[in-house]
């Protein structure tokens, strides 16, 4: 079977504290990939960034200094949308989420937001954990920081075997 990793396709990311128009673009082709997958009644999972009251005061807090993703604000929340009822939501803490090898994957496509950040960490947490499964990321569903930054990131999953669409 194969599952759709939506990655933190939420308000703040998208046209909130941290969004950007490319962000903002992606959201219908997000949507339709969705779409393709619940049609298909394959796993779709959500991780959704989290942070509490005192984001400020955190390590990644003094590292990038824009408060986001605080749980229950509507930064918070996915975009309205796109979550399939019935499908699991991770919130995580970090970067990349570190309970992956609690699942049994066959084949994996990531989607969403931040490629530079969050989609590769847990692309290459994934590909790390299962090295002979498909990882795949599809590049018409992310978006970075910068447009820069996005096609790096593109690039380093590309050299660590992640197939890119």
């Amino acid at each position: 079977m194969r599952t759709l990793i939506v990655i933190d396709m939420q308000n703040d990311f998208i046209d909130g504290s941290l969004g950007t128009s490319e962000a903002v673009a992606i959201v219908d082709n997000v949507k339709a990939k969705i779409k393709e997958y619940a049609d298909k009644g394959e796993q779709i999972i959500y991780t959704r960034d989290t942070h509490q009251d005192n984001y400020m005061e955190t390590n990644e807090g003094k590292h990038l200094p824009v408060v986001h993703c605080i749980e229950n604000t509507d930064g918070w929340q996915i975009r309205e949308g796109l979550y399939v009822e019935g499908a699991e939501i991770i919130n995580k803490p970090s970067f990349g989420y570190t309970g992956w090898d609690n699942y049994n994957f066959e084949e994996v496509e990531l989607i969403g937001l931040c490629t530079d950040i969050c989609v590769v960490s847990n692309a290459l947490i994934i590909k790390a954990l299962f090295p002979e499964i498909k990882v795949s990321v599809d590049s018409s569903c992310c978006a970075g920081v910068t447009v820069e930054s996005h096609n790096a990131a593109i690039k380093t999953m590309q050299m660590c075997q992640i197939e890119i669409s």
